[in-house]
Parts: structure tokens; C-alpha cells; sequence
């Protein structure tokens, strides 16, 4: 087998996987049917006829449920800044990285996860906190197509701007009831940060 080639997964593996993606799968339905605080860990257990001790053979707590669908996102974040094209600019490269993520929030799922991350203190803490974590893989990308230490300050600033701005563009999409692609509010909010920094 060659450096470049995958082992192929096993049966086990396989499994394990499945089972993940079926406790998580079961438990989001549950949030977003009763509520993340009414949500006990035994009902997922149950609904997704596993044992409680089978569930924490695959997460600490319900939390790590939650935490699935926010690596989701953040693993296609990081996609989408390594795979942006060569550009002149880290904004640019910033920009058409979001751009690309905005479908994700798109779905009906995204859109019942979005109301419930809205839905209590601690969860709207956590959505916060997410935004600081996807401002940090930015970060990490740019900091591979610039890799100068004196430009560190500068990316995160970009960076910071960038979710920022992600963050402005959603809160207008939701007072408009979703009206329109997200891509399109992005791409507004983007040219009112450009415009303004311009003199």
C-alpha cells in the first residue's frame, strides 16, 4: 500500500460510526422536539435503543451530541478555506470561504439548530463560542498561505472581520424570514465592510 492510499475501514469500525451517527442523529431530533434541557440522556439512550452505557462508549455527555454537528460545520469550514483558489487577499480568500459555508446554514435542519442555539443562556453561550472557534480556523488556513509571524495579528483581525461580518449576515436573513439566499446578504454585508474601510 502506497503513502497515498486509505486502509480500507472494517466492519467494526463501520459499526461504530454508524452507531455514533445514530445516537447523535436521535438525540438532535429529541433537542429540537423538546428542547435541549428537557432532553435527558436516558430518552436518547432509549430512543436510539442503545443502553446508557453504550452511549457513553461514544460521548461524555448529551453535550457531546451537540458538539457533533458543530464539528460538522467546523471540519467543512476548514475545507473551505484550504480550498480556495489562490487570491491576493486574505479578506477575499475569507470571503469566498464563507460564501461557500453559507448553504450549510441554508437547510431546515440548520435552520431548528439555529432556533434552538438561540433558545437558552447557556446554549446561546456555546453558539457565541462556536463563532470564536470558526474564527480560529480561519485564522490557522490564512496562516498557511501567509505564514509570516508579523502577519499573525493581521490575519486574526481578518479573520474576526470575517465571522463578523457571517454573523450580521444571519441576523439580517432571519429578521427577513430567510428571504433570499444567505449567499446574498453575505455578499452585501462584504461589500458594506469593504466600502467602509475604503476611503
Amino acid at each position: 500500500m502506497t503513502g497515498t492510499e486509505v486502509a480500507p475501514e472494517g466492519l467494526r469500525e463501520r459499526k461504530r460510526r454508524e452507531t455514533r451517527r445514530r445516537i447523535a442523529d436521535v438525540g438532535m431530533q429529541l433537542f429540537l422536539t423538546n428542547g435541549f434541557d428537557a432532553t435527558t440522556l436516558d430518552m436518547i439512550a432509549a430512543a436510539a435503543d442503545v443502553s446508557r452505557r453504550t452511549f457513553f462508549s461514544y460521548f461524555d455527555s448529551k453535550d457531546g451530541v451537540l458538539e457533533t454537528w458543530e464539528t460538522g460545520l467546523e471540519d467543512a469550514l476548514r475545507a473551505a478555506v484550504s480550498e480556495q483558489p489562490p487570491l491576493p487577499a486574505p479578506l477575499a480568500v475569507t470571503r469566498q470561504a464563507l460564501a461557500r459555508l453559507a448553504t450549510r446554514y441554508e437547510t431546515d435542519e440548520a435552520l431548528a439548530i439555529d432556533r434552538l442555539m438561540r433558545s437558552t443562556d447557556t446554549l446561546l453561550a456555546r453558539k457565541k463560542a462556536n463563532y470564536e472557534r470558526q474564527e480560529q480556523i480561519i485564522v490557522d488556513g490564512l496562516a498557511e498561505r501567509w505564514p509570516s509571524p508579523d502577519r499573525r495579528h493581521a490575519l486574526r483581525l481578518v479573520a474576526m472581520v470575517g465571522v463578523g461580518t457571517l454573523r450580521l449576515a444571519i441576523e439580517a436573513w432571519s429578521a427577513e424570514e430567510h428571504r433570499g439566499p444567505l449567499s446574498d446578504y453575505l455578499s452585501e454585508a462584504f461589500e458594506t465592510v469593504q466600502s467602509e474601510m475604503t476611503p
